[in-house]
């Protein structure tokens, strides 16, 4: 099928997978017409769909070119949609609109590096589901698949380096946390009461609809979430905002330095720890990964005791609590994988086991946890 003999109903239709790309092309041109002041119709080309796409996003890259005022304009941009139902999406629900103003926000705030924002679309009825268009941002990113503690540039840097890029990714998450009266400047993310408790509760919806409604119930994360009611920090400090998935992964390195910092689905506001937590434990993910396949990984990487004294040293504010907040995030990260773990049998990629503590990738870790006998070093 082709955009030529195409019925522009039918083709409103189609999911986003099932669309010729020279389709996608024409419903990108014809949409970018009435964005830019254009002297022509703007043209469209090179779609491509990242292969690693599709459980908590969609993502086009598109090259596009006009004139204006004689001027050429245009260059390389990514549209991010939220994820087609058929795809079995990780989250529930994926607000795009409340990305693009977090995104706008912190770009306002902050120096902290964010993709140029051109456009958000609320109307599904262009591409099939809502959308936001940035400026495409060079660079290179460490690898989740396969995991960056088994090749790749940074396993490749030195020991120096990839402290410099430790030290980086800290000072992003601490810029973040600068920006005063986050309630009043992301007032969409702000709720009555302690925000640590809607955070925790809106996970505990999470996994009811990931798993435990539909009869997946998972005992070491349902014990996870009696370990931390029955020890909730005492005192959470002021909000910050959150960015959520606060690791290097998200963020597009020119070489050592943050060109371009992404992925804010999972943005709210909470105590700071939040984020200090995140990327030490989705690196200790990986890290136990390789050292399950006896391979030497990455051990001098984001190391618990650097990531805490990066942090104070960057805001002053010494972590608290962080066994809780590194146990939550291990359940975090458990609901991810064991909803992974779903959507594989659901493609029929996996089988069912008989121990569904097993659905959590990173069982020996949290089982550790909350035993107190996880070794950090």
């Amino acid at each position: 099928m082709t955009s030529a003999d195409a019925d522009p109903n039918q083709r409103r239709q189609l999911t986003i997978s099932e669309r010729d790309l020279d389709v996608l092309a024409t419903d990108l041109a014809e949409w970018l017409a009435g964005k830019v002041e254009a002297d022509d119709h703007p043209k469209v080309g090179s779609i491509t769909r990242p292969q690693a796409g599709g459980m908590s996003s969609t993502t086009l890259l598109f090259d596009a070119e006009w004139t204006e005022n004689g001027q050429p304009a245009g260059g390389s941009f990514v549209a991010r949609l939220a994820p087609e139902d058929s795809s079995f999406p990780v989250f529930e629900t994926y607000d795009l609109e409340t990305q693009f103003k977090v995104m706008a926000g912190v770009a306002e705030a902050t120096d902290a590096p964010l993709p140029p924002l051109c456009w958000l679309e609320t109307d599904p009825s262009v591409l099939g589901s809502p959308f936001l268009v940035m400026r495409r941002v060079d660079g290179r990113v460490p690898e989740d698949n396969p995991p960056y503690v088994f090749l790749g540039w940074l396993f490749d840097s030195t020991a120096e380096e990839r402290y410099r890029l430790t030290r980086n990714t800290v000072e992003v998450i601490a810029k973040i946390h600068t920006i005063e009266n986050p309630a009043e400047k992301f007032p969409m993310l702000a709720c009555e009461g302690s925000s640590l408790r809607k955070h925790f509760e809106d996970q505990k919806a999470w996994y009811n609809w990931a798993l435990a409604n539909d009869g997946f119930r998972i005992p070491l994360l349902e014990r996870t979430f009696e370990y931390l009611e029955a020890n909730w920090p005492a005192d959470t400090g002021a909000d910050v905002l959150s960015w959520g998935d606060a690791r290097p992964g998200n963020i597009i390195f020119d070489e050592y330095a943050p060109a371009a910092v992404l992925d804010w689905e999972m943005a709210a506001l909470g105590p700071r720890e939040l984020d200090v937590a995140w990327p030490i434990l989705i690196h200790r993910f990986f890290q136990d990964i390789a050292t399950r396949f006896d391979q030497p990984g990455l051990p001098d990487f984001l190391r618990r005791s650097d990531v805490e004294k990066l942090y104070e040293e960057f805001t002053g504010h010494a972590p608290r609590d962080m066994d809780w907040y590194l146990t939550y995030a291990a359940l975090r990260h458990g609901i991810v994988m064991a909803r992974v773990k779903r959507r594989m049998i659901h493609f029929g990629e996996d089988t069912d086991t008989a121990d569904r503590d097993d659905y959590v990738m990173h069982r020996p870790l949290l089982e550790a946890l909350l035993d107190g006998t996880y070794d950090w070093d």
